[in-house]
């Protein structure tokens, strides 16, 4: 399926919104929609997190910090996942990255794309 790669990063105030984009380059549709999708964060000197994740039935969830936020979603003709992110705080800013698990067990993470939010 290849190894998700992230876009949509970049450099927002706060109160700002961006849109991240996660795609995997060879994946066939069955996998894409097979497969359950995570963004991930990591901000300097702290662990990863897990941000927001969707399932194959599209049932979602989301961390405490993000609901009423974030909104990840997938578009099965871009085989593509979105992580819509709204009223963003200094505290959002972090590398974020995409993982890929599928159904069969593979697992694949971006390289993540970077969000820095100024105050």
């Amino acid at each position: 399926q290849g190894q998700p790669v992230e876009s949509g990063g970049g450099l927002v105030q706060a109160g700002g919104s961006l849109r991240l984009s996660c795609r995997a380059p060879r994946i066939i549709t069955s996998v894409f929609s097979s497969s359950t999708w995570g963004w991930y964060r990591q901000a300097p000197g702290k662990q990863r997190e897990l941000v927001a994740g969707i399932r194959s039935d599209g049932s979602t969830n989301y961390a405490d910090s993000v609901k009423g936020r974030f909104t990840i979603s997938r578009d099965y003709a871009r085989k593509t996942v979105y992580l819509q992110m709204n009223t963003l705080t200094p505290e959002d800013t972090a590398v974020y990255i995409c993982n890929l698990n599928t159904s069969y067990g593979a697992v694949d993470w971006g390289q993540g794309t970077q969000v820095t939010v100024s105050s």
